[in-house]
């Protein structure tokens, strides 16, 4: 081989490098956990986004899963073990932050360095989420202030009674308002994930990835 085609194959190589790095994932989706999460309001979005991650029209997002505490491993509520790859204890700017449920949120609420985080990502991120009583951290971190939003189903009026500065909207599967979307958790987890899905690329692309882990199968059962 001469030395002008071992400068070109060495040109190319180089630019097909800078290309990979130019397509690398440049924006963060982080999903919370913590101890006694409920399984599929952290399964759904990570099953939802990570399917779009593998396309090309969505390559450019990364699904991240942050330990609210200073340990990676959490287990959910159904006994699901989960390592974290951060916590919120690690220096990193979000696009998008969906807060997952539990049965027992009181001691959540009083977790000031989780409220704190909450507030924080809120200030800059995109768009921010929750599932089921995810939505009272939202609160307490003052997201939903003003906004329409939404909890598990019959637990609105205790959303109201405590943060009366939402706009809480009764018997809705999800509510979107202002770049954030609330929705009842659970199942519902998967229809909020495709809502914002469709809200980060376009109803298109929504669709898609629904078709291809086929919850389209079954759209028709969860109507907003």
């Amino acid at each position: 081989m001469n030395k002008k085609k071992r400068l070109i194959i060495a040109f190319v190589g180089a630019l097909l490098f800078v290309s990979n790095v130019a397509h690398s994932a440049t924006s963060k989706i982080g999903i919370l956990v913590f101890d006694d999460f409920l399984t599929s309001d952290v399964t759904a979005p990570i099953e939802v986004f990570g399917a779009a991650t593998k396309k090309s029209w969505f390559s450019s997002y990364e699904v991240m899963v942050i330990s609210a505490t200073k340990r990676k491993e959490v287990l959910s509520e159904e006994g699901l073990r989960i390592i974290a790859d951060i916590t919120i204890y690690d220096d990193i700017k979000l696009d998008v932050l969906i807060v997952p449920s539990a049965y027992k949120i009181d001691d959540l609420l009083k977790n000031k360095d989780l409220i704190e985080y909450i507030k924080k990502q809120s200030q800059s991120a995109s768009w921010m989420a929750s599932n089921c009583s995810g939505a009272f951290l939202l609160a307490e971190a003052g997201v939903l202030d003003g906004k329409k939003a939404t909890t598990w189903s019959g637990g609105e009026s205790g959303l109201l009674k405590s943060y009366p500065k939402i706009k809480v909207q009764f018997d809705k599967n999800v509510v979107v308002d202002s770049k954030v979307i609330t929705s009842n958790g659970g199942p519902v987890s998967y229809q909020a994930a495709f809502k914002l899905l469709a809200k980060l690329s376009n109803d298109k692309f929504s669709n898609e990835i629904s078709e291809a882990i086929q919850f389209d199968r079954l759209k028709n059962a969860f109507r907003p």
